[in-house]
């Protein structure tokens, strides 16, 4: 076998899970999680700082990063905040006091991946591994809106589409959508 067949042949066989790292995000990562919110989400709908730093500061694990291995860099992450609340409103996106750490449900707050690393599986392995590591948490449900080019993207990740949501954060219309864990 030549040398460029092999090297052909081992990137072919690299995973998502060989090609990144899956953790909670770290305090000194805020600047970065800002930044990349701002890039995934149009101003109307994205995190302001505040909120995001807030949310980090009150909620790392419940932030999942997706780290490049071979440049240390974000790549993507999912958040969100802990609550007994089975119907999403808007103050989760804004008030961390909704927040309770040992709430049996989550309220996913946002599914950011670069641009250069979409089409690839990261969301889906994020939404997965996050899913799992929830479920281990003894969580019942997760629960997010998203609007209507997205949800067969979500269903093909598990999540159920219940409809039409209550939230019209950045003046949208949304739909719910959970994942029984």
């Amino acid at each position: 076998m030549t040398q460029q067949t092999q090297q052909h042949n081992t990137t072919k066989n690299i995973t998502i899970t060989d090609r990144f790292e899956f953790r909670d995000i770290h305090a000194e990562e805020a600047d970065r999680a800002v930044a990349i919110e701002q890039i995934c989400f149009p101003p109307h709908e994205a995190c302001s700082e505040k909120s995001m730093k807030t949310r980090i500061a009150n909620a790392p694990e419940l932030f999942l990063v997706a780290i490049d291995k071979d440049t240390g860099e974000i790549a993507g992450f999912l958040n969100g905040v802990a609550t007994d609340e089975e119907i999403f409103r808007d103050e989760f996106f804004t008030d961390i006091s909704q927040h309770k750490p040992n709430g049996k449900n989550v309220m996913l707050l946002g599914l950011d991946v670069l641009p250069q690393y979409r089409g690839q599986g990261l969301a889906r392995e994020i939404v997965s591994q996050y899913s799992k590591r929830e479920k281990a948490n003894q969580r019942k449900m997760l629960i997010l809106t998203c609007l209507p080019e997205k949800v067969a993207m979500y269903e093909k990740m598990g999540l159920k589409d219940k409809g039409i949501s209550g939230s019209s954060w950045g003046g949208e219309e949304w739909h719910e959508m959970t994942l029984t864990l």
